[in-house]
C-alpha cells in the first residue's frame, strides 16, 4: 500500500468509528474527512467540492422543496387521512399502516411521511387498546421499502443515480427500480403481517399523557362549505385525538355533552376540546375546522406567516387583571388567543371573558415575528413557539397534488429528467404560494444537514478512487475466490447493508460504490446490477435504529431497545437480500 492509500484508509475508518458512536454530528464527521483528503493531498478542491454540485444531490434538495409544499398546504394529511381510515383490528392496523405509507414513501422524503403517521399511529394504538411498539417500527420499516420502489423514493437512489451520471452511464427512469423494489415491498409486508406480532415487543411509549400536560380548553367551529358537514365524529377523525379530546359540541341553543362516534357533526356546531398544547396543533391538521374564539383571521396573515406561541403572563404585563377584552390583547399584540391555562388546569367558558393573572399561560395564534419580538420584552415571563405549527393551507392541496403528479408524469414519459423536472414542480409551487421562499429555505423544509453529508461523501468516494485504495479493495475482493459474477453481487450486497447499518445510508452508499464499479471492470461484466445492489443495500437499514433515520425516530415513541431492532430487523435484512440479489441481475443482466 501507498502511503495515500495508507492515509486514506485510516481518514475512512475513523469516519466508520465517528458515525458508529453517534457522538458527533455526522455533517461534521464528513465535513472533516473532506478537509483531511483535501489538505492530505489525495484529491484537489475542485473534486473536494464536486459533490455539492452533483445532479443527485440537487435533485435531493429540490424535493425537499416539494414536501415542503406538500406538507404545507395539508395534502399529506389528506391523503394519510383519507388512505388511513379506522381500522378494527390489530391486523387491520397493519394492512392500513404499510400500505399508505409505502404509497407516500415511493414520492416523498421518508422522514416527512413517517413524522405525520407517527400521531395517527399512537392513536390507533389508544383506541385499539395495543402497545405502540406493535406498529411504530413496521411504520418505519414500511417507509424504508416503499422508498426503494421509485428513483425519487430515498435520496440514496438519487445520490447513487447522480454517481452513475458522472461516470457517463445512462440514469435510471423513475419506475426502473420498481421491477425488484414492488416484489420486495410485497415479501417485506408479508413478513411483517404474518410474524411483526410475534417479534415486535409489547412496550409502553414516551408518548406523553394529556393528563399530566398543561391543560387548553380550544374550541373550534365548522364553517359553512366545512367537508366535515353530514360526517361522523368517528369518519371526520375526531374520535382519538393524540393530544387531547372533544368534550362537548355547541349547536345553536343545544349543548351536547355525551358526544358519541356516529353523531352528525354540522355547519356552525361549535366543538371543545381539552388537551396538552399540541392539541391545537393537531386540530389545524384537519381540514375544515376554525378557531371559535381565536380571531386569527382578524389578523391579516396569511397561512404561512401563522405560528402557535405558549406565553407566561409576567408582573410587568400592561392587563394585568383586566379581561382578554378589555386589555385589547389582539390589537396591542397581533396575536390571538385559543386558550388559557392556569396552575396547569384549563380555564373553561369564553376567552374574551377571562381575566388575565401572572402566571397564566396563553395559547396564541400569532404571526412568525412574534417570538423574537417579545422573547426579551417584560410583558411575559416566557415565550415559547410549538415547532411547525403553521396551519396548513388545505384550499391550494389538489393543486400541490396535481403539480406532484404532473412532476412524476413528464419524468415517466420520457420528457424530461428526474431534476429537471423536480425544478419545474418547485418552481411552479413557489409561483403559486403552495409553499413560500421563506417557508422552502427553512431548516424545517430543507434538511442541510443531510445535503452536507452527502456533499462531502462524494469526496470522500472520489478519495477511495484516486488514492488507489478501492482497486486495492477490489483487488483483495477478487483475490478472495470472488470472481463469480454472482459471488461479488452477494459480497457487495452484504458489505454496503453492513455499512449502513453503523453510519449514514448515503454515505455507505458513496463509499462502496467505487468498490462495486471497479469489481465489474475486473469482471469485464456490467456494473449496472453491482450498483443497483448498492441502492437496495444502502437503503435496507433494518437491524439498528442509527442506520436510517426513521428507526431513529420511532425508538422514543415505540419505546424500543437496540435489541428489539435485531429480533425483527435481523430476518428483515435476510429476507431482503435474498429478495434483491436473486432479482437485481435477472432484470440487470451481468
Amino acid at each position: 500500500m501507498t502511503p495515500e492509500m495508507i492515509y486514506t484508509t485510516l481518514v475512512v475508518l475513523a469516519v466508520l468509528a465517528a458515525l458508529a458512536s453517534n457522538r458527533v454530528p455526522a455533517e461534521v464527521t464528513m465535513m472533516a474527512a473532506l478537509v483531511a483528503v483535501l489538505v492530505g493531498d489525495v484529491i484537489t478542491p475542485a473534486q473536494a467540492l464536486a459533490g455539492f454540485a452533483n445532479p443527485g444531490l440537487m435533485t435531493v434538495a429540490v424535493l425537499y422543496v416539494v414536501a415542503a409544499a406538500l406538507r404545507d398546504t395539508g395534502a399529506i394529511f389528506w391523503v394519510a387521512h383519507k388512505l388511513l381510515g379506522q381500522p378494527k383490528s390489530a391486523l387491520g392496523s397493519q394492512l392500513r399502516l404499510i400500505a399508505p405509507t409505502s404509497l407516500l414513501s415511493a414520492f416523498l422524503n421518508n422522514t416527512t411521511v413517517v413524522a405525520m403517521m407517527i400521531p395517527a399511529v399512537q392513536e390507533w394504538a389508544q383506541r385499539l387498546k395495543l402497545s405502540a411498539s406493535q406498529l411504530l417500527l413496521p411504520l418505519s420499516y414500511a417507509a424504508i421499502l416503499g422508498g426503494t420502489c421509485t428513483l425519487i423514493g430515498t435520496s440514496t437512489n438519487l445520490v447513487v443515480d447522480g454517481l452513475m451520471q458522472e461516470r457517463g452511464l445512462d440514469g435510471f427512469h423513475i419506475f426502473d427500480l420498481a421491477w425488484v423494489g414492488v416484489p420486495l415491498l410485497i415479501v417485506g409486508s408479508l413478513f411483517l403481517l404474518l410474524f411483526g406480532r410475534r417479534l415486535l415487543p409489547h412496550r409502553q411509549g414516551m408518548v406523553e399523557q394529556v393528563e399530566r400536560a398543561r391543560e387548553y380548553h380550544v374550541e373550534v367551529v365548522l364553517p359553512e362549505g366545512s367537508p366535515l358537514h353530514n360526517k361522523t365524529i368517528q369518519d371526520a377523525g375526531l374520535r382519538n385525538l393524540t393530544h387531547g379530546y372533544l368534550t362537548e359540541i355547541q349547536r345553536g341553543d343545544k349543548l351536547f355533552t355525551a358526544v358519541g362516534p356516529d353523531m352528525l357533526l354540522q355547519a356552525g356546531d361549535q366543538l371543545a376540546f381539552i388537551g396538552a398544547p399540541d392539541c391545537a396543533r393537531e386540530l389545524q391538521r384537519i381540514n375544515g375546522l376554525v378557531p371559535a374564539h381565536g380571531g386569527a383571521h382578524k389578523l391579516r396573515l396569511n397561512n404561512h406567516q401563522r405560528c402557535l406561541v405558549e406565553v407566561v403572563i409576567g408582573p410587568e404585563f400592561p392587563g394585568l387583571n383586566q379581561t382578554v377584552k378589555e386589555a385589547g390583547f389582539r390589537t396591542r399584540y397581533q396575536a390571538a388567543i385559543l386558550s388559557i391555562s392556569r396552575a396547569g388546569r384549563r380555564l373553561p367558558g369564553k376567552v374574551g371573558e377571562q381575566t388575565l393573572r401572572i402566571g397564566d399561560t396563553l395559547l396564541l395564534e400569532t404571526g412568525n415575528a412574534f417570538v423574537e419580538q417579545y422573547r426579551y420584552r417584560r410583558d411575559f415571563m416566557l415565550v415559547s413557539p410549538l415547532s411547525d405549527s403553521t396551519p396548513p393551507d388545505f384550499s391550494k392541496a389538489p393543486l400541490a397534488t396535481a403539480i406532484l403528479v404532473g412532476m412524476v408524469g413528464v419524468n415517466v414519459l420520457g420528457l424530461l429528467s428526474v431534476l429537471e423536472a423536480a425544478f419545474i414542480a418547485a418552481g411552479l409551487l413557489l409561483v403559486t404560494r403552495c409553499v413560500t421562499v421563506n417557508r422552502a429555505r427553512m431548516n424545517v423544509s430543507v434538511n442541510l444537514p443531510v445535503l452536507v453529508v452527502i456533499g462531502a461523501a462524494f469526496a470522500l468516494g472520489t478519495a477511495l478512487e484516486q488514492s488507489g485504495t478501492a482497486a486495492w479493495i477490489v483487488d483483495a475482493l477478487i483475490g478472495q475466490g470472488l470472481d463469480n459474477p454472482w459471488l461479488a453481487l452477494l459480497a457487495i450486497y452484504l458489505i454496503t447493508a453492513l455499512f449502513t447499518e453503523v453510519i449514514t445510508n448515503n454515505a455507505a452508499a458513496v463509499l462502496v460504490f467505487p468498490i462495486a464499479n471497479g469489481v465489474a471492470a475486473q469482471l469485464g461484466v456490467s456494473p449496472l446490477p453491482y450498483i443497483v445492489a448498492v441502492m437496495f443495500a444502502a437503503s435496507a437499514s433494518f437491524m439498528t435504529p442509527l442506520g436510517y433515520q426513521t428507526n431513529l425516530m420511532v425508538m422514543g415513541p415505540g419505546g424500543y431497545r437496540f435489541t428489539d431492532y435485531l429480533k425483527i430487523g435481523v430476518p428483515m435484512s435476510i429476507l431482503a437480500a435474498a429478495v434483491s440479489t436473486t432479482l437485481i441481475p435477472l432484470v440487470w443482466a451481468f
